[in-house]
């Protein structure tokens, strides 16, 4: 081995709710060290930066390693990039990343040279090379966290179409999806990721509250001062409440504290809200995936994220039956639909793996 080659890298994953970093040298499914923390999306993308300036020392510390052991960095970021200005040019989730020059950025506060990819794009070559695509070609990976994004490696590399990026699967329109709760939604993202299925719960729970609000208003100046108004109000809506009533009794009565987490919870003990979401939610992932393989063919597609955790009966099942459904009928089968191999960590594997392409040629 050179001596560059006996160097490292760190890689970072800049997501919507997690920052994770770890020093690797991008050659197997292994980390020197890992690092992870939360992320506060309302506190914006300064509070983030700031994490990662108190991290990166931590790092290395916990890995024994100094300044000069590190060849370069590799940036996963939750959202589009311009990888070739080395520019972040938005996020969803979290606001102040609007073209902003993280590479540039990197190289002035950490003092080391930077690559920059998207997080879906990231972690298709982590996949591709030490996960579930691994062997096959093309690979097609899709991520159902925060957001909904995807990649395409294509001969071992990563496919940026022109340029700009390619695979944004998160973003197609499915027209008269979804299907089972009354909320539009206009992107396959925002019925379907984890922030899109919070807020079509919050919504339909508020809505539910404020409809009655009203109602009750209405049915009470209607009727007789004897009337029971709270029974009698209460036994109309009961049937309405009863759908949602597990999910809200697990976000402590409070429509605010719904994740995608207790909607899995609930759709287990049977809440019908939480089962409408969900299968909105795999539905459109499912049209999706179709529409995908239509154009591309690949040979697999690896699904992860953390909405993807919610496992094979709720998610992965619906999610192939789905895009049976859809497919055109001469590729239906010919790509296997697999969870990926590499966990909540896969995006940060991807960051290594792409610093370790950059860094630590030979």
């Amino acid at each position: 081995m050179t001596a560059t080659m006996q160097r490292s890298v760190i890689g970072i994953e800049i997501g919507g709710t997690k920052l994770q970093l770890a020093v690797g040298q991008g050659q197997s499914a292994e980390f020197n060290q890992f690092w992870r923390g939360p992320i506060n999306a309302e506190q914006g993308a300064e509070s983030i930066r700031q994490q990662i300036l108190l991290a990166v020392p931590e790092l290395l510390a916990s890995a024994n390693l100094t300044k000069g052991d590190i060849a370069g960095l590799g940036i996963a970021f939750g959202g589009p990039v311009d990888a070739n200005r080395g520019m972040t040019l938005l996020s969803n989730q979290v606001a102040g990343w609007e073209q902003f020059p993280i590479v540039d950025w990197v190289r002035e506060n950490l003092g080391w040279p930077a690559a920059l990819q998207n997080d879906a794009d990231s972690a298709a070559l982590a996949e591709s090379r030490f996960g579930a695509g691994r062997g096959f070609d093309p690979v097609m990976y899709v991520t159902v966290g925060s957001g909904i994004g995807g990649g395409l490696i294509l001969g071992g590399k990563i496919f940026r179409g022109c340029g700009a990026g390619a695979l944004e699967i998160g973003h197609l329109r499915p027209g008269q999806l979804p299907r089972h709760i009354p909320l539009s939604g206009d992107t396959v993202e925002s019925i379907a990721s984890g922030f899109g299925i919070t807020e079509r719960a919050r919504r339909t729970i508020q809505d539910y509250f404020a409809t009655a609000a009203y109602a009750r208003s209405q049915f009470a100046a209607t009727q007789p001062k004897q009337t029971n108004l709270d029974v009698e109000f209460q036994q109309r809506l009961d049937p309405r409440l009863q759908r949602f009533a597990k999910l809200l009794e697990l976000a402590e009565g409070d429509a605010i504290n719904i994740t995608t987490a207790k909607v899995a919870q609930a759709a287990v003990l049977g809440d019908a809200l939480a089962l409408g979401l969900l299968a909105d939610a795999t539905h459109a992932i499912g049209w999706a995936l179709a529409q995908a393989i239509t154009l591309i063919n690949p040979a697999r597609i690896v699904i992860g994220g953390g909405v993807s955790l919610i496992g094979e009966e709720l998610f992965f099942g619906p999610v192939r039956r789905a895009c049976e459904q859809f497919v055109f009928p001469p590729f239906r089968g010919l790509a296997e639909i697999v969870p990926a191999g590499l966990g909540e960590e896969v995006v940060v594997h991807g960051a290594v793996a792409v610093a370790a392409a950059e860094f630590l040629k030979d």
